[in-house]
């Protein structure tokens, strides 16, 4: 992804996309480059008009939202509250039995 982020934003500062400057940039950002996949990238690049492919990219789809719990959706009952409660108690009480 870095090596068309690169290509990007030269394309976005009115430089020309060529080997030389997508080395520059990655260099710039850190990035250990593969000299194959720049060649690669110039060469896919050669004779694509980037502002059109933007322009007709696809976005990208937002991850779905969780859904909120409806309205009129009930709480636990009390006496499940209770009875869970109850649980840990006898299962603390069993585990201290061990020990004790």
């Amino acid at each position: 992804m870095e090596y068309v982020y690169g290509a990007m934003l030269l394309h976005s500062a009115g430089k020309e996309v060529n080997e030389a400057n997508v080395k520059e940039v990655l260099t710039a950002g850190g990035v250990k480059f593969d000299e194959s996949r720049i060649k690669a990238l110039v060469a896919s690049l050669d004779g694509v008009d980037i502002e059109d492919a933007i322009k007709t990219a696809a976005p990208v789809a937002a991850a779905p939202v969780a859904a909120a719990p409806e309205a009129g959706a009930k709480e636990k009952p009390k006496e499940e509250e209770k009875e869970e409660a109850k649980s840990e108690e006898e299962a603390a009480s069993g585990l201290a039995s061990l020990f004790g």
